[in-house]
């Protein structure tokens, strides 16, 4: 297949509309897996999904144009899935799994489209909420970041010659090939791209990962991209989200029920998946407070996702606890995903090898690490952190703690009453840069 020039891809720029995001397959694999339970049982419930830049220092308002940013939301609500990727997803094996997605599910995906959404402005960045049934904004979080990140980036690049593109993106290409080859020294290390929500763009990110599938080969496990995992012949990957816990917990009637709703999460993601899909995310109100708490039979699902805590920190922590509970850490997974540098996998790797399976699915300093890039000084296509988190759920407010105070989302007051319910411990604040 011949290769894209990216650079003149991006300097012969003509059209009047040029889509980012072109397929509802764009998306990533837990997205539609989680879809596909809260259609099952969740179908009446509401949730609403908001924007939410943790770099405040970047005001979006003011580097990318609002006519652009409506017209690739708009362009995203007139998509449907073709006929091919209905195909694909019904008769895929996925997980070792044939026909993980009922047909049911699938004939009410074949008419599904994105919802409305709502824009404004305020202090320079850009108020965008998509309010509705559960079931129809989920599916607008992956879209939105997407489109959001590839129009900074493109307006960044706007003053670019070609020639200038070229030196760029030259420059990036070999700066991820230089990571590539580090990698590939590690003997059995198993590498995922993670990186959709906060590429540089759709083109970028299908590059970042044809050029992982042939430099580091069957150390490349898989993309959490579905368009791109049916394009190159690869595994789609991923289980679940924190909005799943932040729904059930914001539909809470007590406070018992607001402490068991992370385990009732798990029961009903079991009724749905098992095997290598039982994987635990434990941070969204503490990982301290979700393995005190923890029901016995968690350990016995395959592995755990510690998202916000620092690595080695926090996957001793889940080992300590599996030995408790009597397991062999030996036969579980960990899988690292939290804004990981190369350095950083190298670093866990070398920890704990040996001690426990694990893998990485290495996001946006894959798919959008453009720093000392560019031939002209600028940090306009630095990443940033940008999130798209439920923050309502059937009216009620909707919370995400972590293990880091600094990731934490939701209303002020809220946040203080999870955290009496849950407790602190564990916590431990670090900058978040991506």
């Amino acid at each position: 297949m011949a290769k894209t020039d990216i650079a003149r891809r991006v300097y012969n720029h003509t059209w009047k509309l040029d889509p980012i995001v072109r397929s509802l397959l764009d998306t990533d694999f837990y997205k539609l897996l989680m879809l596909q339970m809260i259609w099952g049982m969740y179908p009446k419930v509401d949730a609403t999904f908001t924007l939410i830049n943790r770099t405040t220092s970047v005001r979006l308002a003011d580097e990318i144009d609002e006519r652009e940013l409506r017209e690739q939301l708009d362009h995203a609500r007139t998509l449907r899935f073709s006929k091919k990727e209905m195909i694909w997803l019904g008769g895929n094996t996925f997980y070792g799994r044939k026909q993980i997605f009922e047909p049911e599910f699938l004939a009410w995906l074949e008419d599904f489209r994105l919802p409305d959404y709502e824009l404004s402005r305020r202090d320079g960045q850009y108020v965008l909420s998509f309010p509705g049934p559960w079931m129809y904004t989920t599916l607008w979080e992956i879209p939105a970041l997407a489109i959001i990140n590839e129009l900074r980036s493109r307006a960044a690049m706007r003053s670019f010659g070609p020639f200038a593109l070229d030196v760029l993106y030259a420059r990036a290409k070999a700066k991820m090939w230089a990571k590539t080859e580090r990698l590939k020294a590690l003997p059995g290390i198993r590498i995922s791209d993670f990186g959709t929500r906060r590429r540089h763009s759709f083109l970028w990110q299908r590059w970042c990962v044809e050029a992982l599938k042939e430099g580091i080969g069957d150390a490349f496990t898989g993309t959490s991209n579905v368009l791109l995992a049916m394009d190159n012949d690869l595994e789609a990957l991923g289980t679940n989200a924190h909005e799943l816990p932040m729904v059930f917990a914001a539909l809470a009637n007590s406070e018992e029920e607001l402490r068991q709703s992370p385990y009732k999460v798990l029961q009903d993601w079991q009724r749905y998946y098992g095997g290598n899909l039982l994987i635990v995310l434990p941070d969204a109100f503490g990982t301290e407070s979700f393995l005190r708490d923890a029901p016995d039979w968690v350990a016995d699902w395959t592995g755990f996702r510690p998202d916000s805590a620092p690595p080695i920190e926090g996957g001793e922590r889940i080992i300590d606890w599996w030995r408790k509970k009597g397991k062999d850490p030996k036969q579980k997974l960990l899988i690292f995903s939290d804004g990981l540098e190369v350095e950083t996998i190298e670093e866990t790797y070398r920890h704990f090898r040996g001690k426990v399976r694990m893998s990485f699915g290495w996001g946006t300093n894959l798919t959008n690490d453009f720093e000392g890039c560019a031939p002209t000084e600028t940090d306009s296509l630095d990443a940033i952190s940008l999130v798209c988190k439920v923050t309502e759920a059937n009216g009620r407010p909707a919370v995400k703690l972590s293990d880091n105070p600094a990731k934490a989302t939701g209303d002020e007051k809220e946040i203080k009453r999870y955290l009496r319910i849950f407790g602190e411990k564990g916590r431990v604040e670090q900058l978040v840069k991506v």
